[in-house]
């Protein structure tokens, strides 16, 4: 077989995913500044709305120029969904569960109780991290991930949209070690999860309840129902054991969906 066959469709395949990455990345740019000021996470929830609302028809937009379906992609729903979603977020739950535990053992954390009350706190938490997670997964682990593994196989993409990730992360304020560490890596993990099943629901709420599960412990912007106290305060140290943990729950995790993908496909 001539190796050039399908080089063509290749680097087109190529160009229509950068130019649907740059129109995900334009959507954010508009939707960001003009959402409302809200309370709480109300705000980003709005955010999230918007620009899964916007993502899901420029996917639409690409997915009718490739000629091809949602379902090729993985964005389309199905009876099974909910129970994937539901499942992805249990196992979202037990992730940030076995990064806190493995923190906690290696610098001696104290978990107390947060001075975040009520259950609107909750559910506006909840809502933005669910809305924010269908947009990120929708413009990274949908058409991008699936359209470039066909074309160049599962690592080479998984590869490249876990650095444009990383730099998108970067350019909203991480620093070069979360993105890297944190955004890419996570990136792996939502990627693999979303070719193992074929589809986006298990992802969209794996990706979900770490975001949630992470505010709930304390460590995002906004105060959670619990924050963690250091017996020698915040260190250098401790941040580096965090994300050690973190990378290795998600390596681990990763691994597993991999392992499921190669069995799932055997059969």
């Amino acid at each position: 077989m001539n190796s050039n066959q399908y080089a063509p469709s290749t680097w087109k395949s190529l160009v229509h995913v950068l130019l649907f990455l740059l129109g995900c990345a334009l959507i954010l740019m508009i939707v960001s500044p003009h959402s409302p000021r809200l309370g709480l996470q109300w705000s980003q929830t709005v955010v999230g709305l918007e620009a899964s609302l916007a993502t899901l028809a420029l996917t639409l937009l690409f997915v009718r120029w490739d000629g091809i379906r949602l379902a090729d992609i993985g964005a389309s729903p199905q009876r099974p969904s909910i129970g994937r979603m539901l499942l992805g977020f249990g196992i979202g739950l037990l992730l940030i569960a076995a990064q806190s535990g493995l923190f906690t053992l290696a610098e001696h954390v104290r978990w107390l109780r947060s001075d975040v009350t009520g259950y609107t706190s909750i559910i506006s938490a909840l809502a933005a991290y669910l809305l924010l997670a269908c947009r990120e997964e929708l413009a990274f682990r949908g058409y991008p991930l699936r359209r470039l593994d066909r074309a160049f196989g599962l690592w080479t993409a998984q590869l490249m949209v876990a650095t444009v990730f990383a730099l998108e992360h970067r350019a909203g304020g991480y620093s070069w070690t979360n993105a890297l560490f944190g955004a890419f890596v996570g990136s792996l993990l939502f990627g693999m999860a979303a070719l193992a099943t074929r589809g986006l629901a298990l992802p969209i709420g794996l990706h979900a309840a770490w975001n949630f599960g992470q505010w709930i412990v304390g460590d995002k912007e906004m105060p959670g129902l619990w924050k963690p106290v250091l017996a020698g305060g915040p260190t250098a140290q401790a941040d580096h054991a965090a994300m050690t943990a973190y990378v290795v729950v998600f390596a681990v995790a990763t691994m597993a969906f991999w392992l499921y993908r190669r069995t799932s496909l055997r059969a």
